[in-house]
């Protein structure tokens, strides 16, 4: 008997709560595996008037009540010492008590990632973790990290993203040996900050056994040089948001030339199907999954409507069954080793 995927859905996260998240969970549930179940947290007064809206039973759908919820604007630490009783840290509790397997948020990041570290833990020796989207190309994805955990990271966090990315990009897209490449100003060795230099050192010297191919630069993330593009959360992030950005501009000139003229609609009619395809290859990754913790937990976009929420949820069901944590653990075995170089004891005589 095939043993139960339960997905904890945080309700109330993202800038439209449950008129967004219910509808959304009553699409994912006809996609997902039909032994999965939902457990959504939240205001349950209006869960269930949304359920009520979508015709949406309680066969695979279990309610939690939560009495508080986190804002989108709130700190932190703030969110740490009051988070017990909102619906994110209920979501993220269920993993950690074995109710779920994986838990979805559009929540505030900040806020689901300081919650999840401190319930979940890291795994491994993993100090912070990652938020990782898979960005479309012509032959397939990038794995880009991280996309706005940490704004800033030193030499040995972005060797850990690394090891982080290329184990995910291997579990859950299938490829026996991922590329790695970092993301810098120029391909050239003198070129970026010290610490992208000295994670490139670190890689470079091949003792954690990637397949490492040095710089990149920012078009090869849509290029598909590498299948693992590497990356503080700072420039992460405000390259993720200019390619969504780049990628609604182009869908609305394109709909509006199509749109211009009576022969320009006849068109368009004729070329639906193909438009269509192009928008979901064009589409913002639906969730970002934060690497490196002791469970699964996927970041929705804050503005995600129900379309984008049930793609989230599809894609929790997807990650919370490839297994790259096991992947990760395995990689970091070969940190320690790959960073002792990095302060190599005294030459004989040194003063």
């Amino acid at each position: 008997m095939t043993q139960s995927l339960v997905i904890s859905v945080d309700a109330m996260g993202g800038d439209n709560g449950p008129t967004v998240v219910v509808p959304a969970c009553a699409a994912a549930l006809q996609d997902v595996p039909p032994h999965a179940r939902l457990l959504i947290h939240g205001d349950e007064t209006a869960i269930r008037a949304e359920m009520a809206r979508c015709k949406l039973s309680e066969a695979r759908l279990e309610v939690r009540h939560a009495e508080r919820v986190i804002a989108m604007d709130e700190k932190p630490a703030q969110a740490l010492r009051r988070g017990k009783g909102t619906s994110m840290w209920a979501a993220v509790e269920a993993i950690r008590e074995g109710q779920a397997a994986v838990a979805v948020s559009a929540g505030n990041t900040g806020a689901l990632m300081a919650i999840s570290k401190l319930i979940l833990r890291m795994s491994a020796d993993l100090d912070r973790p990652a938020l990782t989207a898979s960005i479309p190309h012509a032959r397939g994805v990038t794995t880009f990290l991280d996309v706005g955990a940490n704004v800033d990271c030193d030499a040995e966090r972005l060797v850990e993203f690394a090891i982080m990315g290329e184990a995910y990009h291997r579990a859950a897209h299938g490829v026996a040996r991922p590329t790695v490449g970092l993301l810098n100003v120029g391909s050239e060795e003198m070129k970026g900050h010290e610490e992208v230099r000295e994670a490139h050192r670190i890689l470079r010297e091949g003792k954690i056994d990637l397949d490492y191919r040095g710089f990149v630069e920012g078009d090869d993330i849509t290029h598909g040089a590498v299948d693992v593009v590497v990356t503080d959360g700072f420039t992460g992030n405000v390259a993720l948001k200019a390619m969504e950005g780049a990628a609604r501009f182009m869908s609305d000139e394109l709909r509006l030339a199509l749109s211009s003229g009576v022969m320009s609609k006849l068109g368009y009619l004729l070329a639906r199907p193909a438009l269509r395809r192009f928008r979901d290859k064009m589409s913002p990754p639906p969730a970002a999954p934060l690497l490196g913790l002791n469970g699964l937990v996927l970041k929705c976009h804050g503005g995600a409507d129900a379309r984008d929420f049930a793609k989230a949820i599809r894609a929790a069901a997807d990650v919370a069954q490839s297994g790259f944590a096991s992947e990760i653990e395995r990689n970091m075995r070969r940190l320690p080793a790959a960073l002792a170089p990095a302060n190599p004891a005294p030459a004989d005589g040194a003063a």
